[in-house]
């Protein structure tokens, strides 16, 4: 059911409405056959529309709406009537949600805010009727533009997750316990490899009321910048989270070489990832004496800050939490 209920990305067919035709026509009254031009511009072909919802965390609702198509614009007609505009198409859209042209791969619009809204594909320009170009020189035109035609094409529409926090580690390192135990979220746990095929998010609450978002993203392997695994599709949520909790589990071989595997892979993905704040917490240290911890903090960099955490016992998650308030309210470059 994981699967099925979390899409975070989407291939849409999507078409605007073409501009309706101006219309070419002359006014007759009854003491006047030709009291001259009168017809009216087209009206406007429909746009499609994105808008924000902090309602929405997925785009599942969107899986089977694979052709998006705008109403066209309505012809002008005489008396100077503007033909009517097409309807507008408005797609809500989870927050942190981009659209891609699927062929350029560009970028078009990205949406962040709850009630945010986009014009995403503007709908084709009416043409302009006869009226428009009456002039002293020319009191008959027989001319009227046609309306102009809508876009289509195929597009992309991708959710990179918004939170806080996001936790970073080998598949089994303990990120669903820890999200389970922290925050109110329930994340399927289990012990084989990428149970976590989705992100899960979790409100963790702080002192005083204040809060603050974490994501337990899919567990990241060797070679995830070249989508192995989960790949890419971890990588993208990642971008997201100002500050990386790196899950090191204690009775890792080499704690050391098992973190700069997991920053190496994100440097391949995207180098601007080593700008994050990063924070290592060294999980399933319930049985660690002093000595053991000591030894484990050596092998660590010196310039990232750990703490040693049981989801289990809940040991550290205390000073887990305040680590983290205060690196999410102290600018990066003073970390």
């Amino acid at each position: 059911m994981e699967k099925s209920n979390f899409v975070d990305q989407i291939r849409i067919f999507c078409r605007t409405g073409h501009g309706g035709a101006g219309s070419k026509h002359f006014a007759q009254t009854k003491f006047n056959a030709m009291a001259g031009p009168d017809g009216g511009n087209g009206g406007r072909g429909g746009h499609i529309i994105l808008r924000g919802s902090k309602h929405l965390w997925t785009l599942l609702h969107l899986r089977y709406y694979k052709n998006v198509l705008a109403e066209n614009g309505e012809a002008g007609s005489g008396n100077n009537c503007t033909g009517r505009f097409g309807k507008d198409i408005i797609i809500e859209v989870p927050l942190g949600t981009i659209a891609r042209d699927e062929e350029t791969g560009k970028k078009e619009v990205e949406i962040l805010e709850d009630g945010q809204e986009v014009v995403w594909l503007k709908g084709g320009k009416g043409g302009l009727g006869n009226a428009f170009f009456a002039s002293p020189t020319n009191q008959a035109p027989e001319h009227a533009q046609p309306g102009l035609p809508g876009v289509e094409g195929w597009k992309v529409l991708e959710l990179k997750v918004l939170a806080d926090v996001g936790l970073v580690g080998f598949p089994n390192a303990g990120k669903s316990t820890l999200l389970s135990v922290i925050t109110a979220a329930r994340p399927k746990i289990a012990d084989y490899a990428f149970t976590t095929i989705t992100p899960q998010l979790g409100m963790v609450e702080y002192r005083e009321g204040r809060s603050f978002c974490m994501a337990d993203l899919p567990g990241i392997i060797e070679g995830a910048a070249e989508g192995k695994g989960l790949g890419h599709r971890f990588l993208r949520h990642i971008e997201r989270n100002p500050v990386l909790l790196f899950l090191i589990p204690a009775d890792s071989t080499d704690h050391r070489e098992e973190f700069r595997i997991l920053v190496k892979e994100l440097e391949k993905y995207n180098p601007e990832l080593l700008h994050k704040q990063f924070i290592i917490a060294i999980s399933k240290s319930d049985m660690l004496d002093d000595e053991l911890k000591e030894a484990i903090s050596k092998e660590l960099p010196d310039n990232i800050p750990h703490v040693f955490i049981s989801s289990a016992t809940q040991k550290g998650l205390t000073e887990l939490k305040d680590l983290l308030w205060k690196v999410l309210n102290t600018p990066a470059e003073t970390n």
